[in-house]
């Protein structure tokens, strides 16, 4: 096993629920309404993808940007309070540091809700950290994890990808690596090369290493 890549987003931080509150706010303001089961149409997917969804069911003749702008305000506010890390989280990655197994963040979110987040979390518990800014194809498209291997210098056939929603496992799955799903909002069926388990507190490094392929 030559790395480990983490999700941000319903799988590192129990912050699916601060998604959920900031774009029923934004919503509000563009006269439409939000629920739980428009939320699991954006599980792990882009802000470009969240703006658009919002105008296209509100109706609303807002700018994406104004949109993309209510929404980051509104996340970097609530995330300014600190964030709950998911069970098991910080016992992985500590585990992971003990065995100089190197590990990247891989997230759909932006730089500046990225940056919030890592204030509680720790920046320095990462070797590498990927996010919207730094790729063109956000997930389901590979690349976000091909960036990570690269900058790693890892083989991603021989990475293990941490990922809560389908959106991301499409991804890790489509950038040729091993997958441990921990699913949050929606379903994820186990699969040839993906392992779903309910918590990352059963999750250990001797778990991981035993997902990558001989």
């Amino acid at each position: 096993m030559e790395a480990v890549f983490f999700d941000m987003d319903g799988l590192l931080v129990d912050t699916e629920r601060v998604w959920l509150e900031v774009e029923t706010e934004v919503m509000a303001g563009l006269g439409g309404q939000w629920t739980p089961e428009h939320q699991t149409h954006l599980v792990g997917g882009s802000m470009e993808r969240t703006v658009g969804y919002m105008l296209a069911v509100s109706g609303s003749s807002a700018s994406p940007a104004e949109v993309r702008e209510s929404m980051i305000t509104g996340m970097v506010a609530r995330l300014a309070g600190g964030v709950r890390v998911m069970p098991g989280a910080d016992e992985l990655l500590e585990a992971l540091r003990d065995e100089g197994v190197p590990v990247a963040l891989v997230t759909s979110s932006l730089p500046e809700i990225a940056d919030a987040v890592l204030k509680s979390v720790g920046r320095d518990r990462f070797d590498a950290i990927v996010t919207a800014g730094d790729v063109v194809r956000p997930k389901p498209d590979p690349e976000p994890y091909l960036t990570a291997a690269r900058l790693l210098g890892a083989e991603p056939v021989r990475s293990v990808v941490l990922e809560d929603s389908p959106t991301g496992v499409a991804a890790a799955t489509a950038a040729g690596c091993a997958v441990v799903a921990v699913p949050s909002l929606l379903p994820i069926e186990a699969a040839p090369g993906r392992l779903v388990v309910p918590s990352l507190t059963e999750v250990t490094v001797a778990t991981l290493r035993a997902h990558v392929p001989v």
